[in-house]
């Protein structure tokens, strides 16, 4: 079997519906990964990551977004993110995703490497969370070129002789870097599943070869994803490039400066759409204003009408 077979696929990274007081939606939430997974492209999720806000939430919180997906995904895999500073916290949060119903974990860099980290406390942090995890499935995220947590090379080939790292979700966004994460992985252990996550350019990463994604947009407009994918594996590019062009108007909406404002931005269209009940987040992060919101649904609606 391949790398894509076993790790990969394509993963929804959900969002976390809240309610205006900041508690979480249970019921948006459950109807939120029944809608991504109603699309039967889709592999499974990726929960508490960036765009589910899970450095907004209470390890109890994260651990109940995964016991509710645990029930919505049934055969289908979860992944669950973790973000915590320090190792100890860090691997206790995986600890309880996975007693939670989790498939394996993805270990999203401490926001304080962003001003530079030792590449023995980078090894370290995963290995640590690996041995406590007691070698369920370890995902890497490869981070955006420019953003301090992006791992060099010599990092990477590091992190790939820890025997649990079985994916790499690289949002390097930039083509070049992520082919030569593609190209590390593929030399150093060519099991370990490398799957895009750029959604600007997921076209040119499934050209390249890819193992699948981990982006926010499938929880928004699954289907296109999926098409996206299957039309490359196809050799169609015709149908590739044009859904391309859809995804990357949405793309460059969603994730424009300010960053943050991604998984808010998504919350918006889709309480726009009605299916959450409200475009929330945990405080401090803000609403999107009305003008905002139109040009979002303004580039949502042509990938709304068909991959």
């Amino acid at each position: 079997m391949t790398p894509r077979e076993i790790h990969g696929g394509l993963y929804a990274a959900t969002i976390c519906p809240m309610r205006s007081d900041g508690s979480l939606d249970c019921a948006s939430l459950e109807r939120h990964f029944a809608s991504v997974l109603a699309d039967p492209g889709q592999r499974g999720l990726l929960l508490n990551g960036h765009a589910g806000e899970g450095i907004f939430l209470s390890r109890a919180e994260q651990a109940e977004v995964v016991s509710i997906a645990r029930q919505a995904a049934g055969t289908k895999r979860i992944l669950a993110a973790v973000s915590a500073e320090a190792t100890a916290i860090a691997a206790t949060d995986a600890q309880a995703a996975l007693r939670a119903g989790a498939d394996g974990v993805m270990v999203f860099a401490p926001f304080s490497w962003v001003l530079g980290a030792d590449a023995r406390s980078i090894v370290a942090h995963h290995r640590g969370i690996a041995e406590a995890t007691g070698g369920a499935p370890v995902y890497l995220f490869q981070g955006s070129v420019g953003s301090g947590i992006a791992y060099k090379p010599d990092v990477l080939k590091a992190l790939l002789e820890i025997d649990a790292v079985v994916g790499v979700k690289e949002g390097s966004w930039e083509v070049k870097s992520y082919e030569i994460t593609r190209r590390i992985a593929r030399a150093a252990r060519p099991d370990v599943a490398v799957m895009a996550s750029g959604d600007e350019h997921l076209y040119t990463c499934f050209v390249l070869g890819s193992d699948g994604s981990a982006v926010s947009l499938s929880a928004l407009v699954p289907e296109m994803i999926s098409a996206l994918d299957a039309h490359v594996i196809k050799g169609d590019h015709a149908a590739a490039q044009a859904i391309h062009t859809k995804i990357f108007d949405l793309a460059k909406l969603v994730y424009a400066a300010p960053g943050h404002l991604a998984a808010a931005r998504v919350k918006a269209c889709l309480a726009a759409l009605g299916r959450i009940a409200s475009p929330a987040c945990r405080a401090p992060t803000p609403g999107i204003d009305d003008a905002e919101i139109e040009r979002l649904l303004a580039a949502l609606r042509p990938c709304l009408e068909g991959a």
